[in-house]
């Protein structure tokens, strides 16, 4: 029995891009009789068989964009959906979002839904437990049909397809640095695993800035959280209460909303005895007591870019694929948590 191809093989084999593979088997004009004839012969001898759904979803344009998100609790995933809204709708394109709730599972079936046709491609932030798995096969079979898909964030460098994301190891850096500046020594980092490509990077930017300031880390001040989506309160408490600390860094605003709530509850005093910094520039940064200084990533601007990648790829007439990663500035936002 013959192994189950892709357009991509057939591709891959007859050295053509994956849209002369698509034309040819649909007897296109635009095509050489010679290379159609090889193309179909290829693809019968080995017993293609066309995944409809997505001929469907790559020949009739809905105007749709899906949009899979791991969480809605975070304020910088709101930010970069209003930022794909804000782009879609001006170029006459509707956003439908699903949750994966940092599962693989959802994240598997939302994709399927969403594949039946009723979008023109998807614009995605990959769940924990996907990353924590590793297993991308859900987004190489959507790749290989012929779908567009652009992933934002959390990333993988498996998939070949456009990528928007901020340096979060620049952002990390630049907080660090900006700590150790202001003669702090004892910097916690309160993080979550590595297998989450964000959390890695911001590891490495931490890193980084204690390196350069020929500084020795204490490991013992680095704190890794299972999930991005739950404060796991017994964790950091009883961190806080085996670790001398005098700055924190957190790699979102939850996780540091909280964990200043807790050092105030033991009589500290924020910025003076302990100063906090964390990423995304939401309402809780804004409005928290003291406000937070952040690293600010710009999500409405990601989500912008993302949603103008994906159009600008269902919308092109160009038959060879190229795939770009833009990368972002972070921004350091002073506040009070922080001594100016």
């Amino acid at each position: 029995m013959k192994a189950k191809i892709t357009l991509k093989d057939i591709a891959r084999e007859l050295e053509v891009s994956i849209s002369t593979v698509s034309k040819a088997l649909k007897n296109s004009e635009e095509i050489s009789r010679d290379t159609k004839e090889k193309v179909q012969a290829f693809a019968k001898l080995y017993n293609y068989k066309p995944n409809n759904i997505a001929i469907s979803l790559k020949n009739k344009r809905t105007k749709n964009i899906g949009v899979v998100i791991p969480a809605i609790v975070h304020h910088f995933f709101t930010t970069v959906i209003r930022g794909i809204e804000k782009y879609a709708n001006a170029h006459g394109y509707n956003v439908i979002v699903c949750l994966s709730e940092e599962s693989f599972d959802k994240e598997v079936i939302n994709m399927e839904m969403l594949a039946n046709g009723s979008i023109d491609g998807f614009i995605m932030s990959l769940s924990s437990e996907t990353q924590q798995k590793g297993d991308y096969n859900h987004l190489k079979e959507v790749t290989e049909q012929g779908i567009p898909v652009v992933l934002f964030d959390r990333i993988t460098n498996e998939i070949d397809c456009d990528k928007v994301v901020i340096d979060d190891q620049f952002g990390a850096y630049m907080a660090t640095k900006k700590l150790i500046d202001q003669g702090r020594r004892k910097i916690a980092l309160i993080t979550t695993d590595d297998y989450l490509s964000v959390s890695k990077a911001r590891t490495e930017g931490y890193r980084k800035a204690f390196e350069e300031s020929d500084i020795e880390i204490n490991e013992s001040r680095i704190l890794k959280l299972s999930t991005m989506g739950i404060v796991d309160e017994e964790r950091i408490q009883e961190f806080f209460d085996s670790n001398e600390v005098d700055a924190v860094l957190c790699v979102n605003e939850i996780f540091t909303v909280y964990s200043m709530r807790l050092v105030q509850e033991k009589g500290l005093n924020i910025p003076n005895d302990i100063s906090f910094i964390g990423f995304t520039d939401g309402k809780l940064s804004k409005y928290a007591n003291p406000s937070l200084t952040v690293v600010a990533q710009h999500g409405e601007k990601m989500g912008e870019i993302a949603a103008q990648m994906l159009i600008d790829k269902v919308e092109s007439e160009k038959e060879e694929e190229s795939f770009q990663t833009k990368i972002l500035e972070p921004t350091l936002v002073i506040r009070n948590s922080t001594i100016n």
